[in-house]
């Protein structure tokens, strides 16, 4: 049975992605932050409070895109309909 995705909700979207990017920036980009200030160039290090501010900054700036990108779909999905799949249910 086909179904179609006519509307995504913005806050709750953009919650979860963006906990997600934060939660992705603490385990990936802070390390690599961290060894890039350890053993390359002193003059080119960022200060530590970057490092920490980085995981923040994701977490806004993902929470206000993925927001302006759920309007957009839903604007969209008035006139051209939405995303749309196929779903089979599991019978036991």
């Amino acid at each position: 049975m086909k179904q179609q995705v006519t509307r995504l909700s913005p806050h709750q979207n953009g919650k979860i992605v963006a906990v997600l990017m934060a939660v992705t920036s603490l385990v990936f980009v802070v390390p690599a932050v961290l060894v890039s200030n350890t053993f390359g160039d002193k003059e080119n290090a960022l200060p530590l409070f970057m490092v920490l501010l980085l995981p923040i900054v994701y977490l806004i700036l993902t929470y206000l895109m993925t927001a302006v990108g759920c309007f957009v779909y839903n604007f969209a999905a008035k006139f051209v309909g939405g995303i749309e799949f196929e779903a089979q249910a599991k019978l036991e």
